[in-house]
């Protein structure tokens, strides 16, 4: 509602101090300028959460006793066009749908994962699920573009599931601007939630090569895997201008191809390696076999002896590989014995704290040697380098 407000060319505040008097202040400025004003929260009136029992939640497979905002289910609209955060739309009632049209909250972004009404209530354990469709063409007839999110499971929403799905989808495009579809993630705690189980090499293989002939058919634009798909199957990841300027990069689309062409063209103007202590840098176990060699052509230009570590994670289990889920103790242990250590700082949240609560100080404490860490392939480079 603020963002609505605010977004003319004269805005009037009226601001009351402590004592209870007003004044009224004129700005005039561009339209949609940021004010600059900054609040606790970003709702006031508690965050909607999700009440679907997906098969695939991720936030059910967590391990009791860590910081209460790892079980947070949030699936609130506000923070879906604030944040990019997806919703489901299983808990919208008609007001929310009348305060999105009245302010112009574009674009959404949706967790979609099936078209298919009764495919869709079984993944969410909700018989409400599947009027999915008409919900979203309210949106599209009212102006709203949406971005969407497919978590694909075996068994589930793959072949002719998915093929449905994409075909649904891309009848909206442009307003429907992407479509992407990411790999199910399964931890060592779900013992007691219903059966699931991975990709294998072959069935992501063909996956990559069904969605490529998507790609080909429609505008590149639209529909994208997430990058573990590429890695599993081991084919090569798509140029970056399939990615058409990475619109869902935080959900790990394009992530690694964004890393690569910034490390490399970084790389190609750092010949000389002045630092006097060798780094290791944490990894993934998947994102290890993409970014060693990358490394190893720097140190042959460099002379250096730098390396990525690949850390199996033992907190999640092995079958989560992914670099943003490592936490504090098991790179400590993967990294014993080492003097120094770049951690890439999506493994720490903007508190610094590790998924398994333990602190970026605190990992300083228990690494005996130096501690840096770096945003991106630019800053890790240049790290590198010095």
């Amino acid at each position: 509602e603020l963002s609505y407000l605010v977004a003319d060319e004269q805005i009037v505040l009226t601001i009351e101090d402590s004592e209870c008097r007003q004044r009224q202040i004129v700005i005039e400025k561009y339209t949609d300028e940021e004010l600059g004003l900054e609040f606790e929260a970003a709702v006031f009136d508690g965050v909607t959460t999700c009440y679907n029992n997906c098969v695939f939640c991720f936030v059910d497979q967590m391990i009791p006793g860590m910081r209460e905002s790892l079980y947070v289910r949030d699936d609130d609209y506000r923070l879906s066009f604030l944040y990019g955060n997806f919703i489901t739309l299983t808990n919208m009632k008609e007001e929310d749908f009348e305060q999105i049209i009245k302010t112009h909250m574009s674009p959404l972004y949706i967790s979609v994962h099936a078209t298919r009404p009764e495919v869709r209530c079984q993944m969410m354990n909700n018989r409400f699920a599947g009027e999915l469709m008409s919900k979203i063409n309210r949106l599209v007839e009212a102006g709203i573009s949406i971005h969407t999110q497919i978590v694909c499971c075996p068994g589930y929403n793959d072949g002719e599931v998915l093929e449905q799905t994409y075909r649904d989808l891309e009848a909206l495009a442009p307003m429907v601007e992407t479509m992407a579809v990411v790999p199910v993630g399964i931890t060592k705690h779900r013992e007691h939630l219903t059966p699931m189980r991975l990709f294998s090499k072959p069935e992501a293989a063909a996956i990559v090569d069904k969605v490529t002939v998507w790609q080909q058919g429609c505008r590149k634009s639209f529909v994208y895997l997430g990058d573990e798909f590429y890695l599993l199957a081991e084919k090569q990841l798509p140029d970056a201008s399939w990615y058409d300027g990475f619109p869902q990069i935080e959900n790990g689309i394009g992530l690694s191809r964004s890393f690569i062409d910034e490390w490399q063209q970084i790389a190609a103007k750092n010949d000389v390696c002045n630092h006097s202590v060798d780094a290791v840098i944490p990894v993934g176990t998947s994102a290890y076999k993409i970014l060693q060699p990358l490394l190893d052509n720097f140190n042959n230009k460099t002379g250096s002896k730098h390396s990525f570590i690949p850390v199996n994670n033992e907190f999640f289990g092995e079958t989560i590989n992914v670099t943003g889920l490592l936490v504090g103790k098991d790179i400590l242990n993967a990294a014993q014995g080492m003097k120094r250590i770049i951690l890439p700082a999506v493994v720490l949240n903007q508190d610094n704290l590790f998924l398994d609560d333990m602190s970026f100080d605190d990992f300083k404490k228990a690494f005996d040697g130096k501690v840096e860490r770096a945003v991106n392939a630019r800053e890790l480079v240049m790290l590198l380098s010095r």
